[in-house]
């Protein structure tokens, strides 16, 4: 087998393995939405990818209108970037994102493929690719507030936002796109230079005698619908101007229909052979400009590159803000966005200083000397701080000092953690619970014996209940370590054992020794018998 065909092979068993995650879940009975952080952490906290800088391709618009149809094709590209014939073979069913013909809607919510593309640029960096699919706008379940928000949301999380449109650009989706985005984006590029592209996809162009398909049709005709004209209405002027103010690279795409086969058959499950030739020679243009490594488009924020850890943390706070019951305030988008921003660089940081203690302190070294552990803390602690101020962050010095203060006090935290973990090696430190247990034991013993001579029933009584205890605790305490179950009643018992091993040698001994010995007088006087002025106390009380 040649490598070409090992490599075809392979990624043909990751695309069998991967499937579409859905990251934001629609509540369809409330209106709400919610975002499945677990998921999206699974996806975009995976070891290989977490600290690339990530490309989201988004693909948005109306139901129905063929996204997850066109997504599938991209992830042929993805899976078989190296070969001419990506298109597939033309008796191969297209999977991937869920799709179908019909008039109902398929998608709900925000989806995202599971496998998250790593790709080689021309500059020998590597990127991530990551594929998101965006439940259709206007259907007859979701309000305007639903679809403006999957839209922004989508658009806000993007490098590249395609939208997907049927026929013709109209002006209700130019103030679609307006009204869900342009206002929260716009502020936010004034404020902090965010960047995104658009992509205009017009399906079905039936007009190519006017504009021919692809990218050059495609920017001829969007000039001349986007073109600012003195005799157009102000609230028209204000529109495009939105528009063009808010995307740093907007294009245009004419896609022919894909044929009658496609729109008519029942069965149609996305074999090459049922589609025209047209479509599949304008899509295998397409593709590669969205997709292809030269082209890739990196999510860009406040002029810094965005990696797949960061990306998690925007996902959240925009979640955050588009759950009310109205349309985010610009304002609310500006302190969403340098909230995640500064969350991001806190992950980053932490990120370093915990990489760096395990090096120093992990699984596999050996116990070290509290203070030179310390030591290491203080250092790795100093760099990750230093770290977190080198990074660029938006909201200012005061709103920054906040998430500092944040991540010196989880980083301790962190270094309490390492400390039980390297406490836990010393094979002293192990024994404490069970030498403790024992000395309380053999303790008792004595007493019991002690005043049982003496015929102090009660105490012995006592001493050897707390003997009965002790034993009872080393056993379920051995039982515990031998076989991991009810781990909280082990920590607790440690808990008792190093309370008691800290006691000692503390004035705190010397007062229950008075105390065990004012017991002792005590049920000596209710016998009637006291010890006389010449008589000598017992050795043990002295």
């Amino acid at each position: 087998m040649s490598p070409e065909e090992e490599k075809a092979l392979l990624s043909e068993e990751g695309a069998l393995s991967a499937r579409p995650v859905q990251i934001v879940v629609a509540h369809e009975d409330d209106h709400a939405f919610e975002l499945d952080e677990a998921a999206l952490e699974r996806i975009l906290l995976q070891e290989h990818v977490r600290d690339l800088n990530v490309v989201v391709v988004s693909v948005a618009g109306a139901f129905r209108k063929g996204k997850s149809f066109l997504l599938d094709f991209m992830l042929r590209f993805m899976y078989n970037q190296t070969s001419c014939s990506w298109l597939g073979g033309h008796e191969e069913p297209l999977t991937g994102f869920t799709w179908r013909g019909g008039c109902e809607r398929e998608t709900t919510g925000i989806l995202a493929w599971s496998d998250v593309f790593v790709v080689d640029k021309p500059d020998g960096s590597k990127v991530a690719v990551l594929l998101i699919d965006t439940q259709g706008a206007f259907d007859s379940q979701s309000t305007i507030k639903d679809c403006a928000t999957l839209f922004a949301l989508s658009t806000m999380t993007s490098s590249v936002q395609v939208y997907n449109l049927s026929q013709n650009v109209q002006e209700d989706d130019l103030q679609h796109l307006q009204v869900c985005v342009c206002v929260c984006v716009c502020v936010c590029v004034r404020a902090f230079g965010l960047f995104w592209t658009l992509m205009f996809l017009i399906r079905d162009w039936s007009y190519p005698y006017e504009h021919p398909y692809g990218l050059d049709g495609g920017k001829s005709f969007l000039e001349k619908r986007l073109q600012v004209k003195q005799n157009q209405h102000e609230e028209l002027q204000n529109v495009r101007k939105h528009i063009h103010s808010c995307f740093s690279n907007i294009g245009c795409f004419l896609l022919p229909h894909p044929g009658l086969k496609v729109a008519t058959n029942p069965n149609f499950d996305g074999r090459l052979t049922d589609i025209d030739d047209d479509f599949k020679t304008e899509l295998v243009n397409l593709v590669p400009i969205l997709l292809s490594p030269k082209n890739l488009v990196e999510k860009e924020i406040g002029g810094s590159k965005v990696t797949c850890r960061d990306l998690v943390q925007y996902f959240k706070a925009y979640m955050k803000i588009y759950q009310g019951e109205e349309l985010p305030h610009p304002k609310s988008m500006l302190q969403a966005t340098a909230e995640a921003n500064n969350l991001a660089a806190v992950a980053g940081a932490k990120d370093i200083y915990n990489k760096g203690m395990e090096q120093v302190c992990g699984g596999d070294k050996p116990y070290m000397a509290p203070d030179q552990l310390e030591h290491g803390h203080a250092n790795l602690r100093q760099v990750a701080v230093k770290h977190f101020r080198s990074v660029k962050k938006m909201g200012g010095e005061d709103f920054c000092r906040c998430y500092q203060e944040q991540l010196e006090a989880e980083l301790d935290e962190a270094f309490t953690n390492f400390i039980k973990h390297n406490d836990g090696k010393n094979i002293f430190y192990a024994a404490r619970t069970p030498a403790t247990l024992f000395a309380v034991m053999f303790a008792m013993y004595v007493a019991s014996l002690v005043t049982g001579f003496l015929g102090i029933n009660t105490v012995a009584m006592v001493c050897n209940l707390i003997m009965g205890v002790a034993l009872a605790a080393l056993c379920l305490w051995a039982y515990v370590k031998y076989s991991g179950e009810f781990r909280e009643v082990g920590s607790f018992i440690d808990q008792v054992a190093e309370t008691l091993w800290e006691q000692v040698g503390d004035p705190g001994v010397e007062y229950s020794l008075c105390f065990f010995y004012f017991v002792l007088a005590t049920e000596d006087s209710t016998k009637g018998e006291r010890w006389t002025e010449g008589e000598k106390a017992p050795s043990f009380v002295i």
